[in-house]
């Protein structure tokens, strides 16, 4: 019998050798980190960093990330092939070879995501500026609305020293989600927001990708928050963040407002494997309710007749 590659074998192996190996070209090359266009899917723009310090890559595009073998894996998903753990294991031992590099340092993938770097939070307050007043309206966002949940935020790039005004939605863990008419963002540290329902130990959940999509979502109940919890994702790859949250609380119904393309679909089969382990809750996919639009706030504009 051949000798299979352990785990912790194949995490040491250089992302960017077996990168190489798949003649993938950098688009850009830093200290810390190399940008391709992903792997995994076709794309205009490039979005798949792989970081030097960690071994570890993430694709924007795609809201997910990982170490080598999480790559194989999704990799060989986007080969319509094979792809568990010993699938895995087999085709980076195959492409590795007998010569290839091995990285210094291990890691738990889990926590080397790597957020949009240099904002520093400069100021907030209750939404005031005009422009992104005119923002929410043609998202068919009411100003009561947005300040119940959201802040008017004065951010600093700080490579450019550059001041941005936009909206920002708070998370759990101290950070935001940073938007405006032209930019779209992140404060770190990235992370869930938990929004209590109006019903005490409610027995249901509603999980959104993002903030929009759930305001657009309470919109029409008068702005008031769901009988049931919220958890608002802020990014799919924060999904693993909502588990804990979710996990032997005693909710039996769990609603899934993800958007109708390929990431909001893994995302659902993700979300859909875990509900699975879970007693007794009912996983209800609201996504056919929005159909053909992309996500809620979209389906919301649609309805409105509203455009940006």
């Amino acid at each position: 019998m051949e000798n299979a590659m352990n785990i912790d074998h194949a995490k040491s192996i250089s992302m960017l050798e077996i990168l190489e190996k798949l003649d993938i070209k950098p688009h850009k090359v830093t200290e810390s980190k190399v940008l391709y266009s992903s792997p995994l899917r076709k794309e205009k723009t490039p979005s798949f960093y792989v970081y030097r310090k960690t071994n570890s890559w993430y694709d924007y595009g795609e809201g997910a990330g990982g170490d080598l073998i999480a790559f194989a894996s999704h990799y060989l998903r986007s080969c319509n092939e094979a792809d568990t753990m010993q699938d895995a294991l087999r085709w980076i031992k195959n492409m590795a070879g007998d010569n290839y590099t091995i990285h210094s340092l291990l890691i738990d993938v889990d926590k080397h995501v790597e957020e949009q770097p240099g904002l520093i939070l400069k100021s907030k307050k209750t939404i005031q500026h005009r422009a992104l007043v005119l923002y929410l309206e043609k998202r068919g966002i009411g100003l009561k609305l947005a300040q119940k949940h959201l802040k008017e935020v004065q951010v600093q790039n700080k490579e450019t020293k550059k001041n941005i005004f936009a909206l920002g939605f708070a998370n759990e863990d101290g950070g935001y989600e940073i938007r405006n008419p032209f930019f779209k963002g992140s404060l770190k540290p990235k992370g869930i927001t938990f929004i209590r329902g109006k019903k005490p130990k409610p027995d249901g959940i509603h999980l959104f990708e993002g903030f929009m999509d759930y305001l657009s979502a309470i919109h029409d109940l008068d702005g008031q928050s769901f009988e049931e919890d919220t958890i608002v994702l802020n990014s799919v790859s924060c999904i693993k963040q909502a588990f804990a949250y979710i996990h032997n609380y005693g909710y039996k119904t769990a609603y899934t407002w993800m958007d109708n393309d390929n990431t909001g679909r893994k995302a659902d089969i993700i979300l859909g494997e875990f509900f699975k382990t879970e007693d007794d809750i009912r996983y209800i996919k609201m996504n056919r309710m929005y159909a053909p639009h992309k996500d809620v706030n979209a389906w919301h504009m649609h309805k409105h007749n509203l455009t940006l």
